[in-house]
């Protein structure tokens, strides 16, 4: 069986304790995309888990893959996998798998993220600076270090060379120097330690693939920031969506897979771009404090706003997405009434989508359609029954208009504060 977990809007849906949940009965957990520019937060019991590169399958001694499709902060990786252990998490080669032909992020990668940035002006894309643009650039532009050209040192040294050369007539310009020796050092210094995680992710993920695993594909950053299909160009650098597991792991299996699309019961975001439902008032300053709205990763302070139902409804049909996981609902159990919103209007022509042309999005205007709020508790409920009657006609609402199961509701950041609508958990 092989379950996808995705975010369907911009992140920060809530997506670390439903890849718990399910990675506790998986066999593999791999991630297939990005970097250590998304954070998963995990809760076991009394203990929090931060991470930021390693699947979260690693908490309880799954085996864990990290995909092609990943950029590999090597320094990052380490100091994680050092924090861990220290919470008393075993992290070996028996149980964590690097692809070998994964791409490194460099210290150089970093500093032009940053010159990336300063050179946008006003324009900021808003990355978290942790290189990991530059670092698909120089994939795509063949000049990456991969995990495998480690172990040959003469070559290693050649190509960091090469690559710092490439660069080194824009970091002029910005009056920034490194030195490819430095790096050059730095990486052989920590070679030992990565090369022992280096393994054919793809060759594993598929022979586990053909045995009936249990195989969960545990997604970062949020559907709206795919490079293809997001706000571009105020996404992420990879592909986020489902389809990106094949192409991010080498895995061809293509049956029995079950994709769930983690929502919040509201629409957040952060960094720059566009937000049709953005609010700029008491109610957005509520979602902030009660849904406790800071990133992960940046801690920046999220954008927040109503529910979008077009842009989950059309994340839903891009990623494939067979069941919804709704979260966060409580956020909004203090509300009189709560927005919902249906489509756009922009030049008296409406939408019921998100045109491509960044042009168009500062014209947008939400369509709204107005239910009334619960005004009682949802926090902590755990069967459908229990909860208030105009909450359920909201997801009622809300299923209605993305055309999907909303299976799943989390009503609270452990495990147990989880209502399976459709017994999805339950029956694996």
């Amino acid at each position: 069986m092989f379950y996808t977990i995705v975010g369907t809007q911009w992140g920060d849906e809530g997506k670390g304790k439903i890849v718990d949940w399910l990675s506790s009965k998986a066999d593999y957990v791999a991630r297939f995309q990005g970097g250590n520019n998304a954070g998963h937060t995990i809760k076991v019991d009394k203990n929090v888990y931060k991470l930021n590169l390693l699947p979260s399958g690693i908490i309880r001694n799954k085996k864990c893959l990290i995909g092609n499709g990943v950029v590999l902060d090597p320094w990052a990786l380490i100091n994680e996998i050092k924090n861990l252990r220290n919470q008393n998490i075993q992290i070996d080669n028996d149980n964590l798998f690097i692809a070998e032909n994964v791409c490194l992020i460099l210290p150089i990668h970093k500093l032009i993220d940053e010159i990336n940035e300063l050179s946008l002006g006003n324009n900021l894309i808003g990355t978290t600076k942790k290189g990991i643009g530059p670092a698909y650039e120089d994939k795509v532009g063949r000049r990456a270090i991969r995990l495998c050209d480690l172990p040959d040192q003469d070559n290693l040294k050649n190509k960091i060379k090469s690559l710092y050369n490439f660069h080194e007539p824009r970091l002029k310009k910005f009056n920034k120097i490194l030195d490819f020796e430095n790096t050059y050092e730095e990486l052989t210094n920590i070679s030992t330690e990565i090369i022992n995680f280096s393994a054919p992710v793809w060759k594993i993920i598929n022979d586990a693939g053909k045995q009936n695993k249990f195989i969960l594909f545990e997604g970062a950053q949020g559907s709206l920031l795919d490079i293809d299909f997001g706000t571009y160009p105020y996404v992420t650098s990879s592909n986020t969506s489902s389809g990106q597991i094949f192409s991010g792991t080498g895995f061809g299996i293509k049956e029995n897979h079950n994709v769930l699309g983690i929502t919040k019961a509201y629409t957040t975001r952060v960094g720059s771009g566009p937000f049709v439902t953005e609010l700029h008032n008491e109610i957005g300053d509520h979602f902030v404090e009660k849904g406790q709205e800071f990133g992960t990763v940046t801690k920046r302070k999220r954008r927040c706003g109503w529910f979008d139902a077009v842009l989950v409804g059309q994340s839903i049909a891009i990623n494939g997405i067979t069941d919804v996981v709704l979260t966060k609902l409580d956020v909004l159990d203090d509300l009189e009434e709560i927005k919902v919103c249906v489509g756009y209007e922009a030049m008296h022509k409406k939408y019921d989508y998100l045109p491509f042309d960044e042009n168009i999005h500062s014209t947008l205007v939400p369509i709204y359609e107005t239910l009334p709020g619960w005004q009682e508790t949802t926090y902590g409920l755990t069967t459908w029954d229990d909860l208030p009657k105009k909450a359920q006609n909201y997801i009622n609402f809300l299923e209605s208009k993305i055309q999907k199961n909303i299976s799943i509701i989390s009503t609270g950041p452990d495990r147990v504060n989880t209502i399976d609508r459709n017994n999805l958990l339950s029956n694996n």
